[in-house]
């Protein structure tokens, strides 16, 4: 078990609910303490969309956050700790023993994803090997940052999955014509970005076809990499095997 808490870094607003909460849900449960961090210091807030549906039309059942996504949010918005987050400037990387990452899509992820300050911190928990997850545009936010000892990607020479370009594109033809680009985070797709941080095409993997979402009894239905002590997934559909995979991580220190 972590004698250290596990530190969460989260954009101001429109984080993904269900890979914010279920990992956090899964890890409280297992006597973990997790704290968080927001640019400014003041609460964050998940994507409204992903949690109310509205705007997705016909594809609501497909691309909301599911009832255990939207439940363990709920959760989560009453907890101490998501309440009173430190701003990215006040966090001291060595008090904390393990780091997720999570993801999102929308527009408000930008800042968070090109925060130096959260770079810097990601870079430092690899460098000292310490346990880290990542999902969707998460592992996004592991490429960018630059380790101090190789100045390189701290992905460079790991395995690693995250979005697919697939899911990507898919999202966004399906609702372009209402939403614009609300799925494309940034005019490259993902997936072309983060292997563009890999030593090798094949370090990439985006697993099996991502028909269904997975569930706290269905754990197969999610897809995960682990490569020593960084965990990955591609998307919220993962979020409970990544959870369950994340705890057992987190254990071992």
């Amino acid at each position: 078990m972590l004698a250290r808490p596990v530190l969460v870094p989260l954009p101001q607003i429109d984080f993904d609910p269900t890979e914010v909460a279920v990992p956090w849900q899964a890890l409280r449960a297992a006597g973990f303490e997790v704290r968080f961090a927001t640019p400014s210091g003041t609460v964050g807030e998940a994507d409204p969309r992903m949690v109310t549906g509205e705007g997705l039309g016909l594809l609501r059942g497909l691309l909301q956050a599911d009832a255990a996504g939207r439940d363990a949010y709920a959760a989560l918005r009453l907890d101490p700790a998501f309440q009173a987050p430190l701003a990215y400037s006040a966090v001291k990387s060595e008090e904390y023993g393990a780091l997720l990452l999570p993801g999102g899509h929308a527009k408000g992820m930008r800042v968070y994803l090109e925060s130096r300050e959260v770079q810097r911190m990601v870079a430092w928990f690899f460098d000292q090997d310490l346990p880290v997850g990542a999902i969707c545009h998460g592992t996004l936010m592991a490429g960018r940052s630059v380790s101090s000892r190789t100045g390189r990607s701290v992905l460079h020479g790991r395995r690693t999955t995250g979005l697919t370009r697939m899911q990507e594109l898919t999202a966004w033809w399906l609702t372009r014509g209402w939403l614009g680009d609300y799925y494309r985070t940034y005019p490259t797709p993902m997936e072309t970005e983060l292997r563009s941080f890999l030593a090798s095409p094949a370090d990439y993997d985006g697993g099996p076809l991502p028909l269904f979402r997975d569930a706290p009894g269905k754990l197969s239905a999610g897809f995960t990499v682990r490569d020593g002590r960084y965990l990955s997934a591609r998307w919220p559909g993962d979020a409970h095997r990544f959870a369950a995979e994340l705890v057992e991580l987190f254990r071992a220190g």
